[in-house]
This record gives C-alpha cells, structure tokens and sequence, in this order.
C-alpha cells in the first residue's frame, strides 16, 4: 500500500487540527499530549459588567466543550502517523485484513475495516 497519499492528508489535519487547539487553548506544560482551553483575552471574567462576565464564562464553557473533540481527533491523527512508520497503517486492529481504501479515504486515521468500523 501506498502510504504517501494518506500521510500527506493526515499532515495537513494535523496542522489544522494543531492551528484550532491553538487558538483556544495551550498545551498543558506538564503534559504535552494534554489541551488545556484558555479564556478569551478579550473577554474579563473580572469585568464589573455582568453581561461581560457572564459571556466570558459561556465563552471559556463553549472552548471546554471544542477542546475535548478536537484533542481527540488529534490523537487519532497522530496515532496514524505512527502506525505509517512502523508499517502497519491500512491493518484493520479487530481482523488484522486489509482497510478498504475507500474507507481509508474517507478517514484516513482509521483502525478498523467496514466489518468492524462500530466495534471498540
């Protein structure tokens, strides 16, 4: 299997992936796999205005809820990218057969073929 197509698409996710994290939140320093959301600058929780804190709060809310899914996602990004070097990208981790290219196209970091694309 040609590897290149799908390497250079699970690349170009995870810059976009890394881009969106950035711009929410920072990589825990005690954890480098581990997004931590971050209020918004421009929005002060400590603001005597009610209006604005309380948009603050709903904004630092609405960024814990992205930074989960998107970390995720990253993880499964990067996860493809290691099992490209090690050469065992494409194998389906429940059959060991095959993924069908066309599933891999459609995601191209997953770890299962269509037989098994709901099991765990």
């Amino acid at each position: 299997m040609n590897t290149d197509t799908y390497k250079q698409s699970l690349l170009e996710e995870k810059a976009t992936l890394e881009s969106e994290l950035h711009g929410i939140g920072r990589i825990n320093p005690e954890n480098k796999d581990d997004w931590q959301p971050m209020p918004d600058d421009e929005l002060d929780i400590n603001d005597p205005d009610l209006n604005v804190r309380a948009d603050a709060v709903e904004e630092f809310v609405t960024r814990i809820g992205v930074t989960a899914p998107l970390e995720e996602r990253l993880a499964e990004v990067n996860d493809a990218l290691e099992r490209i070097e090690a050469g065992t990208y494409g194998t389906c981790r429940i059959c060991e057969k095959e993924i069908e290219e066309d599933r891999l196209e459609a995601n191209p970091a997953a770890t299962t073929c269509k037989e098994h694309i709901n099991s765990k």
